[in-house]
């Protein structure tokens, strides 16, 4: 059975994620309520792929090292969707993914280190252009009159931030695994152990996870749907083919797609600056250059996904 190529996958997983800072940002529920919600409706979804596909199986074949990686990568999951959700109430759109979409060189580095994946002399300089697009981006998010309307604009930086180290962990453990684990045991996983550690994060904060209005109930879903469904889902699935460099840095388009559609939607109307055009075209570049700069044999390796058991 044909499977999607890993860069078609990369592609809708950049619409995805590029739909989650607007959503948030209409959204008035408290940050952990919003990331609990966002992964109960996604693992609804799990189960029911799970379930129809037959691979829930494969869940039985884990080892403890292996659920151990999962668990892990869950939790910085879950660290990661608090930090970034709390960071968007308090900085601007544009500031706020563009500092946490900064794991790709976390991810790079780390993936020498600890995977043994080094990129390439062009990807090295790939991921640096795109870099260098994203600081196009943040440098009048971070520092303009529009970025100091919250006292918080710093705290909201610095969460971030953090953001990025959480999220870079986890696409390092999704390279790990996802070499011989099927996507939807492995999104189970993952994703499970995200929404237990929010579950626990609500509790021992005293948040209030239900009830919802139904228009928070909307926004939720959309966040299943698209940055946790259409995003992320997408990228763990590319993970088996691509090195954690690459999709990782798919991310970077975030900032370009996010700001655009924040400045579209009524409820929002955060234009974008001139810069973020010209880092936007920037960034892509770097992107498309790290993708094409795979090793001709690995990018050979593509056939493989025409063969990869269901899920």
């Amino acid at each position: 059975m044909h499977r999607p190529h890993p860069e078609a996958a990369l592609a809708l997983a950049v619409l995805g994620i590029s739909i989650a800072a607007p959503l948030v940002r209409l959204s008035d529920a408290h940050p952990i309520a919003i990331a609990f919600w966002r992964l109960a409706f996604s693992l609804g979804f799990v189960l029911v792929a799970l379930l129809a596909t037959g691979t829930w199986r494969e869940l039985r074949t884990l080892t403890r090292t292996e659920l151990a990686i999962g668990v892990a990568a869950g939790v910085m999951l879950a660290v990661h969707f608090w930090s970034w959700n709390a960071s968007v109430d308090l900085t601007t759109i544009a500031a706020s993914t563009t500092l946490v979409s900064l794991q790709p060189a976390i991810v790079a580095v780390l993936s020498a280190i600890l995977l043994r994946e080094r990129p390439r002399a062009v990807q090295v300089a790939g991921i640096l252009i795109a870099l260098a697009g994203a600081f196009v981006i943040s440098t009048p998010a971070l520092f303009s009159a529009a970025a100091a309307v919250s006292p918080n604009a710093p705290l909201g930086n610095t969460l971030a931030l953090l953001g990025a180290v959480t999220a870079s962990i986890y696409y390092l453990s999704g390279r790990r695994l996802r070499t011989g684990l099927g996507l939807w045991p492995y999104v189970a996983v993952v994703y499970g152990a995200c929404f237990a550690s929010l579950a626990a994060m609500a509790v021992a904060s005293g948040v209030d996870l239900a009830p919802q209005p139904p228009r928070e109930i909307w926004i939720f879903l959309g966040l299943a749907i698209g940055p946790m469904l259409l995003g992320h889902t997408a990228m763990n699935y590319a993970l088996r083919y691509r090195p954690a460099y690459v999709v990782n840095l798919t991310v970077l388009a975030e900032p370009v797609g996010a700001t655009l559609i924040a400045a579209a939607l009524p409820g929002i109307r955060e234009i974008p600056p001139l810069s973020t055009v010209a880092g936007g075209a920037v960034i892509l570049a770097g992107v498309v250059l790290t993708v094409l700069g795979e090793r001709p044999s690995r990018r050979s390796e593509a056939a493989v996904y025409t063969t990869e058991a269901a899920g």
